[in-house]
This record gives structure tokens, sequence and C-alpha cells, in this order.
């Protein structure tokens, strides 16, 4: 198969099931939701490591938020068990610490059904003098706090979404896979509700479960596709003339978010000069139940 030129592997990514809330962060400027946003989101690349994985997914204009201000959602993915936890805290210590932010639910505008609803108890930071108001038909609190009030929404959803969606990027040198990786990153944040949450969106290491060597490690380098294993490792799946490989990896509220960004991504990619090959990452079904076939996903293009 091939896109624009490109080599596309008939392969599938695979992934797995997470749980998803996406709080919506407004303040007085686009530049300070963005800030908020950012920190948010921070140290959540990846569950091997990371308590969640959290992204940036859109901004959100003034028109849609609930107070009139702009603002991002964003999109934090953990366990059931975990997601709760998540929330209070990125929320209390990123947001309700930040300049001029309000924060708000934002789940419902990307999904057809809530399944769950987390409480969220941040009123009590107010010590008794919270009280209850409403913005935008919404009921919120107002907390007291020393540049002024920090309003927020106590219930956020939750549904069960997906994890892990990815494909590979593989170029003739570094900088034609960075660049068509940044390309894809670029145009995967033109689709509500997903996110990707690695650095800018790229991962640079990629990883396999466990170690053949180091029995303590619950995952280490991916040998098969590091370029300059190709002549040391037997089966290596990087192809004759490719010097760099970039994953991306996209988590969403929804198979059909996941399929849809894929899709936008790898278009992006294979319009970028020294674009060699497209592949993804699957452990065979070990991983999780998800699969997606790169000819599926590409199927109205190829």
């Amino acid at each position: 198969m091939e896109l624009n030129g490109v080599t596309i592997d008939d392969t599938y990514a695979e992934a797995f099931p997470t749980w998803v809330a996406r709080p919506i962060i407004t303040a007085v400027t686009e530049e300070w939701a963005y800030k908020a946003a950012v920190e948010a989101v921070g140290f959540a690349t990846s569950t091997i490591g990371c308590p969640a994985e959290a992204g940036i997914d859109c901004f959100v204009s003034p028109d849609e938020t609930p107070d009139g201000r702009p603002g991002y959602a964003i999109m934090i993915c953990a366990s059931k068990k975990k997601l709760k936890e998540q929330v209070v805290e990125r929320l209390a210590e990123c947001v309700l610490t930040a300049p001029t932010t309000a924060v708000f639910d934002g789940l419902a505008d990307v999904v057809a059904e809530v399944q769950e609803k987390l409480p969220v108890k941040l009123h009590f930071f107010g010590d008794g003098y919270e009280e209850k108001r409403e913005v935008g038909g919404r009921t919120v609190w107002a907390i007291p706090i020393m540049e002024g009030e920090y309003i927020g929404e106590e219930e956020f959803g939750a549904v069960k979404g997906v994890a892990g969606g990815n494909f590979f990027i593989m170029g003739e040198n570094q900088m034609a896979a960075l660049v068509a990786a940044e390309a894809a990153v670029d145009a995967i944040s033109g689709v509500c509700g997903v996110i990707t949450p690695f650095p800018g969106g790229i991962v640079a290491s990629g990883s396999k479960v466990g170690s053949k060597k180091y029995k303590f490690m619950g995952a280490s380098t991916n040998e098969a596709y590091c370029p300059t294993l190709r002549d040391r490792v037997e089966g290596s799946k990087v192809p004759e003339g490719v010097k760099a490989i970039y994953e991306i990896v996209i988590d969403g509220v929804d198979e059909d978010s996941i399929k849809t960004a894929m899709a936008e991504g790898i278009r992006a990619a294979t319009k970028v000069p020294g674009v060699k090959f497209i592949s993804a990452g699957n452990f065979g079904g070990s991983l999780g139940p998800f699969k997606f076939e790169l000819k599926d996903v590409l199927a109205d293009y190829l």
C-alpha cells in the first residue's frame, strides 16, 4: 500500500482501555488559559511511569465556554480507580493556583453518553467562605482566594475510552522524520476528543513490554525499531534507508476518534519529503483488545 508515494505497512496499532475526563479551563486571556492547561497535564506521558496520561485536546472559544472566556479542553486518562484522584490533584495544584482560572466539565461536548460522574470537592479550600453560584447554566462554587475568586464545577464526567492508538513515521534522516511527526501532531490537534500525551506529541524512545536482559524493568527499548541496531538485531523491522523513527501515540474518548486522528496524522506525515515508511506498534494482542488496521484507518485515502 502507498499514500502520497509513502509505503504503508500492512499491520495494525494495538490499544487498550482507559478512563477519560475532559475539564475545560478558562481564564481572562487565551494565554493564561493555556499556561494553566500546560501545568495541569504535566508529568503524564505514559502510565508506564506516570500516574496518568494527559494532554491538551483543543482550544475552546469564548462563545463555547460557560463563562464566555477563552479556554482549553484537557484530557486526563487513567484507570477508573486512579482517575478521580488525578483530576482532583491536577485541578487543585495546577489550576486553582493559576491566575484568573475557572474550570468546567467538557466531556459531554465530545461523547454521546457520559458514563460516570466524578465528585471533585475543591470548595473545602474555601474554609467555609465558599458559596454556590450559577454560571452559564452550570452550578459552580466560588472560592475566595487572594486574587479574587476561583470559579469551578465540582462534578466531572468520565467515560471508558481508548489509550495507545499509534503509528510510526520512518524517515531517511532524523529531520525528515521529525518534521513529518510535527506535521502529524498539528493535523491531529484539529480532531476533538483526542490527545497526543508525549512531549510535543512525539515519542522519540519507543518501548516494548518488559526486558530481555533486565528482569526488573517493566519496559525497555524497542530494539526491533532502532535504526542503529538494524544490522545487529535479528528480525529488525527497520527498512533499508531509514535512519530515524518517531512514534505518535494517541488517546481518545472512543475508537472513532482514534481512527480519525490516526488518519489525519498519517496523511499529513506522508506529505513531508524524506518520509519512507509508515507502520504501527502492536504486541500480538498482549497489550489490549483494540486493533486499528492501517488499511482500514486509511481506507478513504488509499
